[in-house]
């Protein structure tokens, strides 16, 4: 099998260094994970050739990156907690203080993301929620060896993992693409350095779990790969 007929999720875990590859190119490699390479390229044929040797040049191995399938499920999930939830609940205030900062003294410029406050306090809410249930329900669930029993709420987490992929989408829309207008304020440039930062730290996240976590979760009760039920529901965390 060519690399281009191989799930770009597939090439993210086995390919070190694929994932930065992946976001030049603009592939959604968390919640598309499961897409070919190919199809992920779809009317980007001038595109095909120079990805693929670009990912046949990458070393076997990238300084300081870690093989998360060789650690153990409770290493994987510590890992996910600390350098993922833990960052996403210091980025998601600073990042809604700047954007309104931004809207507030720049809303009649062009280029002005506007509503880009209000959005991002619905992705904290959303995110915040979805952090709850995996730290309270699905994590410990793993950790005690419960595999037989997540198929349920990984299939909600999957679910909720597209949905922050949409709203990454609307986020990019908003900002157009977070491209930092010519003479922009101090305030709008550390804005855009941050949306882009969490950009890659939510899609690493997601990827993580999705393709990683959850399919070695899955993988020795024969779940992997199965759709995603049409309307998930999970006990909903209590709200502090």
């Amino acid at each position: 099998m060519t690399l281009l007929d191989q799930p770009v999720g597939q090439l993210a875990r086995q390919l070190p260094g694929a994932t930065r590859i992946f976001h030049d190119y603009g592939i959604d490699f968390c919640c598309g994970g499961r897409t070919t390479l190919r199809d992920s390229l779809f009317g980007r044929d001038a595109d095909l050739a120079r990805l693929v040797a670009a990912l046949e040049a990458l070393p076997a191995s990238q300084p300081g990156e870690r093989d998360w399938q060789d650690a153990s499920l409770s290493e994987l999930i510590d890992h996910i907690l600390t350098r993922y939830h833990a960052v996403h609940r210091q980025q998601m205030p600073e990042l809604i203080r700047l954007a309104r900062r931004v809207e507030h003294v720049h809303g009649e410029r062009g280029g002005c993301p506007n509503g880009l406050a209000d959005h991002l306090e619905g992705m904290h809410q959303e995110l915040e929620s979805h952090m709850q249930k995996e730290e309270m329900i699905l994590f410990p669930m793993l950790k005690r060896g419960l595999a037989h029993n997540v198929h349920g709420p990984i299939a909600v987490m999957r679910f909720e993992h597209d949905e922050h992929g949409e709203s990454l989408a609307r986020l990019m829309a908003l900002t157009n693409d977070i491209q930092t207008p010519k003479g922009a304020c101090t305030t709008w440039r550390a804005l855009y350095a941050g949306l882009r930062e969490f950009r890659e730290d939510l899609m690493q996240h997601i990827h993580l779990e999705n393709n990683v976590l959850f399919e070695r979760a899955t993988a020795s009760q024969g779940l992997a790969g199965e759709p995603v039920p049409a309307s998930p529901v999970i006990a909903e965390t209590p709200q502090t």
